[in-house]
């Protein structure tokens, strides 16, 4: 499998484990109900099947993050692990009905450009 292709799969797995984490966190803390440290609410947390959803995502997106460490230069692929915030914004909207405001979308914007532009650096770093 080209190098290309490798990052493509990888980062788009990390992603979709990242963003089926915190959809999982927020699906459960709505089971759960309003935060209250008490027994009840800990059990209503810990019973809902929505933890082990965002369990499952963290252990993928562990796997895939030291599989891609190993291939990937460390700078651009940090930055690319945090992806996430923009696809859990998209979701968020699609699915939760929530509203961005303008700032939101400029920041995600900002994480994108913010990612290309150390991904090209570091293709011009090794090619010259």
């Amino acid at each position: 499998m080209n190098r290309i292709r490798f990052y493509a799969i990888g980062f788009g797995m990390l992603m979709l484990f990242d963003t089926w984490t915190q959809m999982s966190f927020k699906l459960a803390a709505g089971q759960a109900g309003e935060f209250a440290l008490t027994l009840a609410w800990v059990k209503a947390a810990v019973f809902s099947p929505w933890i082990y959803g965002a369990v499952a995502g963290y252990l993928g997106a562990f796997v895939t993050w030291m599989t891609l460490l190993k291939h990937a230069p460390v700078g651009p692929a940090f930055a690319a692990s945090h992806l996430e915030v923009v696809t859990v914004l998209i979701v968020s909207v699609l699915f939760f009905g929530e509203h961005l405001a303008p700032l939101q979308i400029a920041g995600g914007a900002c994480i994108v450009l913010g990612i290309v532009f150390l991904s090209l650096s570091e293709s011009r770093q090794t090619h010259a």
